[in-house]
């Protein structure tokens, strides 16, 4: 087990730890009296599913606190500079894997979660207190363990300020837990760059670092740089693992490459996520390495750098959703509505639920105008909000981790309490992070304050507004 940086303070539990297949019910007392809202309720057929989605989110935020009498006015008093709002109480819908409620209260202490509980119980705890406003929805802090980068930097540099600038760019936008990712270069650069990403994993300003290569599949490679890619060397996996000085939370391999299973034990046998992933093998070999015994936990952006599913030939799409559905796995999905299209989102959210990990897969151009950017040693062209390299391979993604929540709950027809959990307590316990994700006491004080339709309102993280 890798140790944790004392700045984060984040407990660290091996990432194979089992996640329920559901969010927890929430308590009877959760709502007030009156119908449950709208957006607690299963999705519509798919003909209706996205107008019905966005209804249901809405009816829900809009009637607020009080049942059935809109609280829209009181929502929209939310326009106090945020110095004025009170840290120490925080009231709005809540929506969280560990709290469902109504109208609720998130209590600060310091950078801490003191606790969560529906309204009238604070106001009786606290009679003398100034009743805080209702702020619209609030949801954890999002987490995102797949992220290169944004608003005109990277990660995969050697420049600690460059990555520090993604990584605010990122938390400013809701995001308040985020993996490092570097993507396939020379060796000496890799390490270079995962030496630099050490210093912000331990500070706090990053959850870890994800290395993307250089153990993948050529025929696979999408935005990687075929020139750099190898079979899994012990050599280079130490060189990685010492650099990283155990912040080195997953690393994606093809298990089709010669040497994976040596390099994918050691890794595992670290405390690393064998995240499986840019791969061109068939369903066995891909499903045995998402065994219990094959070492791999996770899949790299399902469907994105592997073969298309087909009914003939299930490939390793098949293979991630068969091992996310038996419990062995869990599936990342880039939740932009460009990787993927909302049906085939639809389809892995309801073959594998509460195994699914929303990521952004964001490089340097999230946040930016269309034009030239980089990633790694590749040029990238984004046109219209989407990044390619030369030969056209979609290069990263330009969202942010509250689009793919947006995405998921109001074109995919998803539960509004499934993707947010997709967004923050799955990810979380993915990578083995059981101090963030969610809304419950002891946790950091991370938090999201939105409005009726998921556009960010606030931003609390470790116990600060951020701007």
């Amino acid at each position: 087990m890798p140790p944790v940086s004392p700045a984060m303070e984040i407990s660290y539990e091996p990432p194979w730890i089992s996640v329920p297949s559901a969010p927890p019910a929430p308590p009877e007392d959760a709502h007030p009296p009156g119908p449950a809202p709208a957006g607690d309720r299963r999705p519509a057929p798919a003909r209706q599913r996205r107008a019905l989605a966005r209804r249901r989110f809405r009816a829900g935020a809009e009637r607020g606190a009080v049942g059935r009498v809109p609280a829209v006015r009181q929502v929209r008093r939310l326009v106090v500079p945020v110095g004025a709002l009170n840290p120490d109480a925080v009231r709005g819908r809540i929506v969280a894997a560990g709290a469902e409620m109504y109208d609720g209260v998130v209590s600060i202490l310091d950078d801490r979660i003191a606790d969560v509980i529906p309204f009238a119980e604070w106001v009786a705890a606290h009679p003398d207190s100034q009743t805080p406003e209702f702020q619209g929805t609030i949801l954890p802090g999002l987490v995102d363990i797949h992220n290169h980068g944004g608003y005109g930097n990277r990660f995969d540099t050697v420049d600690p300020d460059e990555a520090r600038r993604a990584a605010e760019f990122h938390h400013r936008r809701g995001t308040t837990t985020l993996l490092a990712s570097v993507v396939t270069a020379p060796g000496d650069e890799m390490v270079a760059q995962v030496a630099m990403l050490r210093g912000l994993a331990e500070d706090g300003t990053i959850g870890g670092i994800h290395a993307e290569g250089p153990f993948l599949a050529e025929a696979r490679c999408g935005a990687q740089d075929p020139r750099y890619l190898c079979d899994p060397d012990p050599e280079l996996t130490e060189r990685l693992l010492t650099a990283a000085g155990g912040q080195l939370r997953v690393m994606t391999l093809a298990p089709e490459r010669v040497g994976y299973d040596k390099v994918a034990q050691r890794l595992s046998d670290s405390g690393v996520v064998v995240s499986l992933g840019h791969s061109d093998t068939e369903f066995p070999r891909f499903r045995a390495a998402l065994r219990p015994n094959g070492f791999g936990s996770l899949v790299t952006h399902l469907a994105n750098g592997m073969p298309p599913l087909h009914h003939r030939r299930p490939g390793p799409v098949a293979a991630g959703l068969v091992a996310a559905g038996d419990g062995d796995a869990i599936v990342e999905l880039i939740g932009d509505g460009v990787h993927i299209d909302s049906g085939f989102g639809e389809l892995v959210f309801a073959t594998a639920p509460g195994r699914v990990a929303l990521i952004t897969d964001a490089m340097q151009a999230a946040g930016m105008p269309d034009g030239e950017y980089v990633l790694g040693p590749q040029q990238v062209t984004v046109t219209d909000g989407v990044a390619r390299i030369a030969n056209g391979s979609i290069a990263g993604g330009t969202s942010t981790l509250l689009d793919g929540v947006r995405w998921a709950a109001l074109e995919c027809g998803v539960p509004l309490r499934d993707a947010v959990c997709a967004a923050s307590s799955v990810p979380a316990q993915a990578i083995g992070l059981t101090g963030v994700g969610d809304l419950r006491t002891g946790l950091f004080a991370d938090l999201i304050v939105v409005d009726r339709d998921l556009r960010l309102r606030r931003v609390l993280r470790r116990g600060e507004w951020l701007s």
